[in-house]
């Protein structure tokens, strides 16, 4: 059972920079999610299709699968704020090309999947090292809980986000989200800018693919981890791309439109936000693979129990539950992998992690979209929730009863 962290619950607030990026972050973050449901509705206003919105969702995720794994090895080399400030520059122009082309009425499909992929290719090099730049901000000892607030950060902003872009959509259109969006990075790069961690590397590089087969090696003699991955693995496959298909279920199934479409998202992140929140204030659970087998099951009952529900206020606690379940699992791996890495490898570890985590998101996202077309969308996402529930079981009966789980 977890027990309360004490007065010091929050202690990687007591650090300057982190507080900087938590703030950078927390605007940023809630215009990314504008400009993602401003996409996802877009997309679904000009196809009505399952496919397409499968496939938008796919190019996005495409390059986090080519190109992180390249992006952790330049993570380890590189001073970190400066390859962020890069990256959060670079994720100004697409949205500003989205919110032209949206604006002018020349949009396309295929044009909103270029510019996805163009993000997700910032993104690729962006995520490890972000995920990597939270120990040289508050240390080792205050890991973990930099990672709940960061992953609280980022799932409350999955409520902030879309409930905003829901009402701008309606009053403002469509390239209202977008050019907000582009406005919101300039708060990371101001902040960035005033940090005094630089996050040097003191990695001596023997060659990329050499670089990169150290973090291999190190993650082959751990099998726990490859085991909590794995699991991330499936639910990258066949459970996380539910997220893409909840237009279908906003459009076709409740009849809520763009706002109901926003409320579903926002429930999410509001499970989202809780699981996060726990997690910093109980932040030394005990028994953390027990923690993980429950929260993933909990995550594959509801993915369930949503492809069958044809009550949307039902819908949406259900997918609040679903929201908290899958940060649950999430952010308790990040941290169980973090703190067991050693710190030069943690770049390349947590590409590792990202990779399984988002770039096998878009063969997912294929594959739930041609599932969608084919034997309609509330039947892929129970098909996709049955077979994470298996793995989530078959994971349970491994490590639940295990004890001496790391503490974090």
């Amino acid at each position: 059972m977890p027990r309360p962290a004490g007065p010091e619950r929050f202690s990687a607030l007591s650090h300057r920079d982190f507080r900087l990026f938590l703030i950078g972050q927390t605007i940023s973050l809630s215009g990314s999610w504008m400009q993602s449901v401003a996409q996802g509705w877009l997309v679904y206003s000009l196809t009505k299709s399952p496919f397409y919105l499968g496939m938008v969702a796919a190019a996005s995720a495409l390059p986090i699968m080519l190109f992180t794994l390249l992006g952790g090895v330049v993570a380890d080399r590189v001073p970190k704020r400066n390859l962020l400030l890069f990256t959060q520059a670079m994720s100004i122009l697409p949205a500003v090309a989205l919110g032209i082309l949206t604006g002018t009425g020349t949009i396309t499909v295929w044009q909103i999947a270029v510019m996805a992929f163009i993000l997700g290719a910032i993104n690729a090099i962006d995520i490890p090292a972000r995920q990597s730049f939270l120990i040289e901000m508050v240390g080792r000892e205050d890991l973990a809980n930099a990672i709940a607030l960061n992953s609280a950060v980022f799932n409350g902003s999955r409520i902030i986000g879309p409930v905003i872009a829901g009402l701008s959509i309606t009053h403002f259109g469509m390239p209202a989200c977008f050019f907000i969006n582009a406005l919101t990075f300039i708060a990371v790069l101001i902040a960035l800018a005033r940090m005094n961690t630089t996050g040097k590397s003191e990695m001596k590089s023997e060659g990329i693919i050499k670089d990169f087969m150290k973090g291999i090696s190190f993650l082959r003699e751990k099998k726990e981890m490859l085991h909590i991955i794995g699991l991330i693995a499936v639910f990258s496959l066949v459970g996380i791309p539910f997220i893409n298909l909840v237009p279908i279920f906003a459009g076709e199934v409740f009849h809520s439109g763009p706002r109901g479409f926003g409320l579903l998202v926002a429930a999410s992140g509001a499970g989202a936000l809780t699981a996060a929140l726990g997690l910093a204030v109980f932040q030394d659970i005990r028994r953390k693979t027990f923690f993980m087998s429950f929260a993933a099951v909990c995550f594959s009952t509801a993915l369930i129990l949503f492809s069958v529900s044809r009550v949307f206020a039902y819908s949406l606690v259900i997918i609040a539950v679903g929201g908290w379940g899958m940060v649950s699992y999430l952010a308790a791996a990040n941290s169980f992998i973090q703190v067991s890495v050693p710190d030069n490898l943690r770049g390349r570890v947590m590409s590792v992690y990202s990779f399984v985590f988002l770039g096998l998101v878009p063969i997912g996202n294929t594959v739930m979209g041609i599932s969608a077309d084919m034997i309609g969308t509330t039947n892929a996402v129970l098909a996709g929730g049955l077979i994470c529930l298996i793995c989530s079981v078959l994971f349970s009966f491994r490590y639940a009863r295990r004890s001496g789980d790391v503490k974090t």
